[in-house]
């Protein structure tokens, strides 16, 4: 005799026909609902079937089988698996077609074919999810928004700082180098003019650049991005033609790897994934550690029940090989403050590359920190030194930075509040906060770099100055440019932050921070050592003097042939664009076709009237190219205006028709048509913005940037008085206006500058002197051999998961199956051998589950179950009590387990024949069912061991409660409700509801009666809370 419970079973389906004997059957699975760790059976769907019919029913006719079960989930790494490059794109297709796209990572070469797989993949995205606000995850997200027609219409989904600190990352990159723009690959213009692939020669490149998008229009592409919070599941919105999600839920969790960094947990019917690429579990100065076990400040032993035990988990293995240095973060700051005191204290410049976005925040704040102690001391060498970080766009970041406290670690969020109570005492104090810099200074322009550079003191000597500049990888930025300037001195000293890979796949140019890296392992001209005052070995590799290759890109504007053919291929990829759209994939697309007059009721009113094909044919090609691109992006002439002349040119009222046919006779009038939905007439919300909502570029609103969502020339239309200022007093005004705003939002721009010799209001004249080319441009490259003398350090700032964070985590996280990307080949197969070594002792099969897969290689990582079969007495069935739970039917079973005889069912009757011979196609005279011993029958309890069985089956609350729907519910029955903190939802001013990482709810209250008993509100709360959850139990 046994007893048996349906429940705790793990994820199975099995088939339990209900009611009479007619009643279709009900498709079952079990699924962990629970908010404690107990998983339970759960009805979600319902399918026909019938009913087991014949003359021995009495006993047994209820058979409940678990099936094989497979969700279909394949994993294909577009870029970043097993491969020196960083850069990483994802791509994870689901059960029904659904797929997504995570992150659109590039690396330091730009290179657009690279994209190739990602661009063919976009019509078929039903979403795309960003985990880091880096090159190497969001690189190319500008580039496919302005390139890809479609791309704009999928919907994404990023935290905040992800979208604050990636979009002033792409700003800085396409104003730092045309590399970025990316080169028109030669087949693709010699397709668009034959007489082109003729006049070049196999060995010369065109270099002809694609239209970089300029910062207000990288700011509205990361407008179109959804913002998520932390710990809380959302369940997205598909793209126009992506299948249906069928409830699909993401959830984002702290990475720790960067601000906002994500790791992303998907919810799809029955498969639970983990996308977890870049994380880092150790705690930071500013940022928290990884949500595994709860986040830094939670001490638990365990992974979150929301990540734990996956079907799927896929992690990143960059810095597997790495052994963390032994005293942890205290100990590598220590190394990091004495390597420079070390090289400042003999007059020498240090440099610091990195990202402008993510790991800058780190140096900054410990550096600024320091030299807030250093200056005390009157024996630091760090007294006299000057501490700046350059990158062009860095005011902005740091803008958003102080505005994103509550992202950060918690000491971060204690050290303002003491500053801002500090200030409350004392209103003349200086602000001291974690981010309002007193020693850093930041550089945004050229000139200003070349400034300090050469700064000396009274005696000619030079002075120690350390600069963090961007990128860490050298190849663009102001690192690239102090690098060039500080090679001949061998006082100099580059600490480099990151461990940067060997070659690229593809024999493809090696990069300057791959060189420096190369030569700090090859140690070959010598290592100086020094010990330091507390004891740490600094070891700083000579550079001996080898010789590196600048490259200098430059962009020029194109002339003669060059400008034909881009004009030929711009025509082709418009018009191609325009049939791939549909209907148009953005605003400005949609509002750019409305200005061209409708082709197709001019071709059918003057096709009598056309004669010279050709003449139409230009004109036609002329109009759609305007009607896609500014005329000076593309550098049309007043010939090729024709007609469209008169609304085109200033100061042009007349045009000659004489001789004119078709569309060239007629005034060019271009009717707006206004956008429409199946909800009605499209609205930009940006223009319902309240003031503090606005966002803004530089200090310039972004609802009133001029030419903002025109698509051609504003030439011919009216303007306000006010709107009409001369060049120099517009270039006057934007200076004025941006220092006025750097100055309301507490911006030092360059603090101090004045000890230099200049005063802040110089700034204009130390704009850069290139003019910017807005039309269409070519790449010039130039390079130059440099000598190089300085010396090399390395102290890693990386802020990446160690070889023993991945062996503790991924063992503890339990996977059922785990897919290994983002590492070099070494690291990737490494790690592989050593999760094998450690499943192999818990499950044979799961040794054979962990996957490797190369770029472009797709995997099938799908999850097949096992199968049981048992049956159920009518009694039984009688006596389940179904509860629903958010559409859910939860239920308990305690029965007697028992095997089951031989039975033999003879069917004579005219009826069963007649059913037989709808099934076989005869009708046999005598027909005998046998069934199979081996299925056992759940049969109910009986009274002797209920009593026993009940303090056995304790009850059982089962569901998912959100705090949000909580708030929202006690919003709606007349209470109030406030979320303080995460996870944390204060009720009426006195009931407090907390969910914990187990999923545990806590229900506080701190108003008590005189009696000292809850008071009203905390049982209202109570019994929302049990209203949304099922009782459940097994006697």
């Amino acid at each position: 005799m046994v007893q048996h419970a349906i429940a705790g079973l793990g994820k199975r389906q099995y088939v339990m026909p209900e009611g009479p004997p007619s009643a279709p059957a009900c498709s079952i699975s079990l699924d962990w609902l629970s908010l404690s760790s107990t998983p339970v059976g759960t009805v979600d769907a319902l399918s026909s079937g019938d009913g087991f019919e014949g003359s021995n029913r009495k006993r047994v006719d209820h058979e409940v089988t678990w099936v094989d079960s497979a969700t279909m989930f394949t994993f294909c790494s577009l870029l970043g698996a097993q491969s020196e490059s960083a850069a990483s794109q994802s791509l994870l297709e689901l059960d029904g077609g659904v797929k997504i796209l995570i992150d659109v990572g590039w690396d330091e070469l730009f290179d657009a074919e690279k994209l190739k797989d990602l661009e063919k993949q976009v019509p078929t995205l039903s979403l795309v999810l960003l985990t880091h606000a880096t090159i190497a995850h969001l690189g190319a997200f500008a580039h496919c928004c302005k390139h890809f027609p479609l791309f704009q219409r999928i919907p994404i989904y990023a935290t905040l700082p992800v979208i604050q600190l990636g979009r002033t990352l792409l700003q800085d990159l396409y104003t730092s180098t045309p590399l970025a723009s990316t080169v028109i690959p030669r087949e693709a213009l010699s397709e668009a003019s034959y007489s082109y692939s003729e006049t070049i020669s196999k060995d010369q490149e065109p270099n002809i650049l694609l239209q970089p998008p300029n910062s207000e229009e990288i700011a509205s592409y990361f407008a179109l991005i959804n913002p998520l919070k932390y710990s809380q599941p959302h369940q997205p919105i598909p793209s126009p033609w992506s299948p249906p999600l069928s409830g699909l839920a993401i959830t984002a969790y702290n990475a720790g790897h960067t601000l906002g960094g994500t790791i992303w947990h998907i919810q799809h019917g029955l498969e639970s994934i983990v996308y977890a690429v870049d994380w880092n579990h150790a705690r930071e100065h500013v940022l928290a550690g990884a949500a595994w076990l709860g986040g830094a400040a939670a001490g638990g032993a365990e992974v979150i029940e929301q990540l734990r035990k996956p079907t799927a988990l896929i992690c990143s293995t960059r810095g597997s090989e790495r052994v963390a240095l032994a005293g942890g973060r205290t100990k590598r700051d220590e190394l990091l403050v004495d390597m420079i005191k070390s090289s400042v204290g003999k007059g020498g410049i240090v440099l610091i590359p990195t990202d402008s976005s993510a790991r800058v925040l780190e140096l900054a704040y410990l550096l600024e920190h320091e030299w807030r102690t250093e200056s005390k001391d009157e024996d630091s060498p760090l007294r006299t030194t000057k501490l700046y970080l350059a990158s062009h766009n860095i005011g902005a970041t740091m803008r958003y930075t102080r505005s994103m406290l509550e992202w950060m670690d918690d000491g971060i969020i204690r050290e303002f509040e003491a500053q801002a109570g500090g200030q409350q005492k004392n209103q003349s104090q200086p602000g001291s906060g974690p981010f309002d810099f007193q020693h850093l200074r930041l550089l945004t322009r050229r000139k200003e770099i070349d400034r300090i550079l050469n700064e000396t003191d009274n005696l000619g000597r030079s002075v120690g100055k350390v600069i963090i500049a961007s990128d860490a990888s050298l190849e663009w930025g102001f690192s690239k440019d102090i690098l060039r300037k500080m090679t001949d001195d061998r006082r100099n000293l580059v600490i480099l932050t990151e461990k940067m890979g060997h070659s690229m796949e593809g024999g493809s140019r090696i990069g300057l921070a791959r060189t420096l890296w190369s030569w700090w392992e090859e140690r070959r001209d010598g290592v100086a050592t020094e010990t330091s005052a507390k004891g740490h070995n600094l070891e700083q590799v000579y550079s001996g003097g080898r010789e590196v290759e600048f490259r200098e890109a430059q962009r020029l504007a194109l002339d003669g042939n060059d400008l034909t053919v881009y004009q030929h291929w711009l025509s082709t990829r418009r018009q191609l664009q325009t049939t791939l759209q549909s209907g148009g994939t953005s605003a400005a697309a949609l509002e750019s076709s409305a200005d061209v007059i409708d082709d197709a009721s001019s071709d059918s009113s003057s096709d009598s009237e056309e004669s010279d094909n050709e003449q139409q044919g230009k004109a036609l090609n002329m109009s759609a190219t305007m009607g896609q691109a500014n005329r000076k992006k593309i550098g049309l002439s007043d010939e090729d205006l024709g007609i469209n002349i008169l609304l085109r040119k200033q100061n042009v009222h007349d045009y000659d028709v004489r001789g004119k046919k078709g569309r060239e006779k007629m005034f060019p009038v271009a009717i707006r048509r206004k956008r429409h939905d199946d909800f009605g007439e499209i609205i930009r919300p940006e223009d319902f913005l309240r003031a503090e909502e606005r966002d803004e570029v530089d200090g310039v609103d972004m609802r009133n940037q001029p030419g903002k969502f025109d698509t051609k020339d504003s030439l011919g239309k009216k303007r306000k008085i006010d709107d009409i200022v001369a060049p120099t007093d517009r270039k006057k005004n934007s200076s004025v206006a941006k220092r006025q705003q750097l100055q309301r939002n507490g911006d030092r721009l360059s603090p101090g500058f004045d000890e230099i010799g200049h005063d802040i209001d110089d700034l204009d004249s130390l704009d850069e002197a290139e003019d910017e080319i807005i039309g269409p441009s070519k790449l010039v490259l130039s390079t130059e051999t440099v000598s190089i003398n300085l010396r090399l350090a390395f102290v890693d700032f990386s802020g990446i998961h160690d070889q023993r964070s991945l062996h503790m985590l991924i063992p503890l996280i339990e996977p059922r199956k785990l897919i290994l990307v983002g590492g070099t080949k070494n690291e990737t197969l490494s790690l592989a051998d050593e999760c094998r070594k450690v499943f192999s002792d818990r499950s044979e099969s799961m040794e054979e589950r962990v996957y490797t897969p190369e770029t472009g290689a797709t995997v099938d990582a799908s999850v097949d179950t096992n199968a049981w079969a048992i049956k159920l007495t009518d009694a039984l069935v009688k006596q389940l009590r179904w509860q629903n739970v958010k559409g859910l039917g939860v239920v308990t079973v305690t029965g007697r387990l028992e095997a089951n005889q031989i039975i033999e069912i003879e069917i004579k009757d005219e009826g069963s024949n007649k059913k037989q011979k709808l099934l076989q196609g005869k009708v046999p005279e005598q027909t005998t069912v046998v069934v199979a011993p081996d299925i056992p029958t759940l049969d109910i309890l009986p009274s002797s061991m209920q009593s026993a069985t009940r303090t056995v089956a304790q009850p059982l609350h089962v569901g998912d409660l959100r705090l949000a729907d909580l708030k929202r519910i006690m919003q709606t029955s007349g209470h109030t409700a406030e979320f303080r903190g995460e996870g944390i939802l204060l009720i009426d001013g006195s009931v407090i509801v907390r969910k914990l990482g187990t999923g545990r709810i806590e229900v506080e209250s701190t108003g008590f009666n005189t009696n000292d008993a809850p008071g009203p509100s905390f049982y209202a709360v109570k019994s929302k809370i049990y209203e949304g959850l099922a009782v459940v139990a097994g006697g």
